[in-house]
């Protein structure tokens, strides 16, 4: 048994991760090498696409391909401002029924095409306040590592290039044969989440120093219960006022920020003693040891014990 052998591009344009450029083409290598034991023979066939051939109205530098794969930048003097030729290429690709994927700061270039509005994406966590700024139009979820929506496909973090690699080898072959590739490499083949990596860094340069006044009060009295009122009076505003402001600068509720400053207290105690879930719990301001799991479980997709076992050796 034979299968239509798959053509895929991997865009190498300036500042790209050269580990992931190089990496998700022999991660398809070794692909290929299990499919011929299970006599599908040589299903992928990679090739370099380099962005700085692309010139404006010539798309026929590059043969037809099945499936682009915009891999991870290193630094933004690329991906925020990426050659129109290249936006021009994707979306004529994408127009001809190829997929396109991208893998962590590689979702503001295909973002800059307009193929994400509407859609359901991913990109690095750290990365989501300014994508979310620069494309309002799409529905960012950073707590996901993948999303595979058919025709596009986003993956969060920086090395999530070799859960995009799995993704596609089960997507043109079988579960199967992605389980075998996954227990070569010696990666997790089941189901991650992207919050399970993600950390609170509290943003402080949105110049509101009213805002960052009280940020500072949560910093320092995050055990304690957060009154807005309170946090408003100090800050010579309104509640009303005061909520829209912290929402601005934050992104967030002063509740929300309280729950989150509390959680990842918690993940640094977890991180570095033995103290029990019980005393963390009353450590960081939660009486009721439920609560506290309920919001450490909503926030970092796991529970306190699965934490543990994923980052406590």
């Amino acid at each position: 048994m034979t299968i239509k052998q798959v053509e895929i591009g991997i865009v190498h344009y300036p500042g790209a991760l050269l580990s992931a450029v190089q990496g998700i083409a022999e991660q398809f290598y070794l692909a290929n090498q299990i499919c011929r034991q299970h006599e599908l023979g040589d299903v992928f066939n990679t090739s370099m696409c380099d962005s700085q051939q692309l010139k404006e109205g010539d798309q026929g530098v590059f043969k037809p391909l099945n499936v682009i794969v915009l891999p991870p930048c290193l630094d933004d003097s690329y991906y925020s401002k990426p050659q129109p030729a290249l936006l021009a290429w994707l979306k004529q690709q994408h127009k001809n029924g190829a997929i396109i994927c991208s893998v962590c700061a590689g979702a503001f270039v295909l973002a800059e095409t307009g193929l994400l509005d509407g859609r359901k994406v991913t990109t690095h966590w750290a990365l989501a306040d300014d994508f979310a700024k620069r494309f309002p139009a799409v529905g960012l979820n950073t707590n996901k590592l993948l999303i595979n929506d058919t025709d596009i496909i986003t993956a969060g973090g920086l090395m999530s290039w070799i859960d995009l690699g799995l993704e596609l080898v089960a997507q043109f072959t079988n579960s199967k044969i992605m389980r075998q590739l996954g227990k070569f490499l010696i990666v997790d083949t089941g189901p991650r989440e992207q919050s399970y990596y993600q950390s609170f860094s509290p943003k402080l340069d949105h110049g509101d120093e009213a805002i960052i006044k009280a940020q500072h009060q949560l910093q320092r009295n995050f055990q304690q219960t957060v009154v807005i009122q309170q946090l408003a009076d100090q800050s010579h505003l309104t509640g009303r006022t005061f909520l829209r402001r912290f929402v601005k600068a934050t992104g967030l509720k002063p509740t929300q920020y309280l729950q989150r400053l509390r959680i990842q207290k918690a993940c640094e105690i977890i991180e570095t003693s033995t103290t029990s879930f019980e005393k963390i719990a009353a450590e960081v301001g939660y009486e009721d040891l439920s609560a506290f799991r309920k919001t450490f479980t909503k926030i970092t997709g796991q529970t306190p014990t699965e934490f543990k076992k994923r980052f406590v050796k």
